[in-house]
């Protein structure tokens, strides 16, 4: 794995983890009863944290992986074309 990568990756699992913290206290919100008007922006909040996450994988996966192995030749540039096709579904 390229160091690019791993500072990608890291980058990834910090937003996660920000995510992760932020669902916990939507969930204590749940259990305290609060106002569902005040649970549901939340809950928006941490979708859009999610996602954002997603795309930076998704986004980091194209720009590093797929590139480099279109630069590099190690796969077929229909096979390139197939997994991009793949991962952009998730978009």
């Amino acid at each position: 794995m390229s160091n690019s990568i791993v500072i990608k990756h890291k980058d990834i699992i910090s937003r996660l983890n920000r995510v992760s913290g932020h669902l916990l206290k939507v969930i204590n919100m749940l259990e305290k009863e609060r106002d569902c008007a005040e649970v549901a922006q939340q809950l928006q909040a941490v979708e859009k944290a999610l996602n954002g996450a997603k795309k930076s994988l998704i986004h980091e996966h194209i720009d590093i992986c797929l590139e480099n192995a279109l630069e590099k030749n190690t796969i077929s540039a229909k096979s390139i074309l197939h997994e991009f096709r793949e991962i952009s579904k998730y978009l």
